[in-house]
């Protein structure tokens, strides 16, 4: 007699999508994308990095890239996302943006919507994939911002910076349903002295916003990150034992440990079609 068999078919793991934001520029941003980048890499994890910043983009030029093809292209229909990408020598992917092209700055919200769909493309090959996005409030960042599964406020010892990414969380939360931040400070002088500034600027957002704001950790501030900048290499590379590189690596093992959403959030994500076939299916065989 035939029995039943049930049979558990493992769907594809979602996609991390990490936002690397901060509202003003100048607080390292795009370092920390990039180093962040590289310390997954060296994990074992298969990273794509987005450079997000699609008028000014910045991160070929931190690594001493020279991508053929840009988003530039793409955008003209040109060349699609996966032609574009380029390697690191460091071991994760990069999708360039462009630089000094104004209408790329200024892309409406069908552009943004069809770029973040154009991701699920590259999804079979890929852990985790990190976009660094633009300075500001532009609707670029709050787009992608939006469409990533976590959202890493970059913050330094600054009024502008911790005024720049008060503002970043209300707009995201109040106008597009964001609610979870979490916080990375970057260039501290002293050990602590980033948990001061997550604590000051959660002790506002929970006076007035309705959000969570997580401590994702801090970086100190370390001259070997900008000597490293300057050899177009990461910090990792060049000064591996640097306390910048300790610390990165550490957030890297925090980041590899973040939870994944068990299924979409109703509004636009990238890969949201992981998300969808989160759950095992179980199919039963009758033999």
């Amino acid at each position: 007699m035939r029995s039943p068999e049930a049979r558990s078919i493992q769907r594809p793991r979602p996609v991390q999508v990490i936002a690397v934001t901060g509202g003003k520029g100048g607080v390292g941003k795009t370092s920390v994308s990039v180093t962040l980048a590289a310390a997954l890499s060296a994990a074992g994890r298969r990273v794509m990095l987005f450079d997000g910043d699609l008028g000014l983009a910045n991160v070929d030029v931190f690594l001493g890239l020279s991508p053929k093809y840009t988003m530039a292209h793409v955008l003209a229909g040109e060349r699609s996302l996966d032609e574009i990408v380029v390697d690191a020598r460091q071991g994760f992917k990069v999708v360039p943006g462009a630089s000094g092209i104004a209408t790329l700055a200024s892309l409406g919200a069908v552009e943004h919507l069809a770029l973040v769909q154009g991701f699920s493309a590259l999804a079979a090959q890929l852990d985790t994939l990190i976009v660094d996005t633009a300075a500001g409030i532009s609707h670029g960042v709050l787009q992608f911002s939006q469409a990533a599964r976590e959202v890493l406020v970059v913050v330094c010892d600054e009024p502008a910076s911790m005024t720049d990414a008060y503002a970043l969380v209300k707009v995201l939360s109040r106008s597009h349903g964001v609610r979870r931040f979490r916080v990375l400070a970057n260039m501290v002088h002293h050990r602590g002295a980033g948990e001061t500034l997550y604590r000051n600027l959660e002790r506002v957002t929970s006076r007035f916003l309705d959000v969570v704001l997580e401590f994702a950790g801090e970086i100190p501030e370390d001259p070997c990150v900008k000597r490293a900048t300057r050899e177009q290499r990461t910090v990792l590379d060049s000064f591996p034992s640097s306390p910048a590189s300790r610390a990165f690596k550490n957030l890297a093992a925090a980041v590899d440990k973040w939870p994944i959403p068990e299924a979409p959030r109703g509004n636009v994500e990238f890969f949201v079609e992981r998300l969808v076939t989160r759950r095992e299916a179980t199919l039963r065989v009758v033999r």
